[in-house]
């Protein structure tokens, strides 16, 4: 089992950027692919940027160029850095970890409480 702690959202302007970071614990981080996923008020939630224990990474379109997740398997943490924002990134982004990539993807993985950024135009 592995608990996940997101922190650093907030309320920024459009074209402004934000590091999220989410920190682990558990024995299976470093065996662990993890990523990131936002929910937006009455939507889904969806996949935004994954990495694998391979340092693979896989992006949805709409962040592809903006945003860049790294893991530091040291330090037990994923990062998401997001830059030049926009106000459809608004919304609770969930960091997430499975041993299994396609499980990840698929939203099976451990979740944590998640943390909210607000873009505002």
């Amino acid at each position: 089992q592995v608990q996940l702690v997101e922190s650093g959202g907030g309320l920024v302007q459009a074209g402004e950027s934000l590091r999220l970071s989410c920190a682990t614990s558990g024995s299976i981080f470093n065996r662990s692919a993890v990523g990131w996923f936002r929910q937006a008020p009455g939507e889904e939630r969806e996949l935004v940027a994954a990495v694998t224990t391979a340092g693979h990474t896989k992006y949805t379109d709409s962040v592809k160029g903006r945003f860049t997740i790294a893991r530091d398997d040291a330090k037990n943490t994923v990062y998401l850095q997001m830059n030049s924002l926009k106000p459809e990134d608004t919304g609770v982004y969930y960091c997430s970890a499975d041993s299994s990539p396609l499980n990840l993807v698929l939203g099976s993985g451990s979740w944590g409480q998640g943390t909210q950024v607000t873009v505002s135009s």
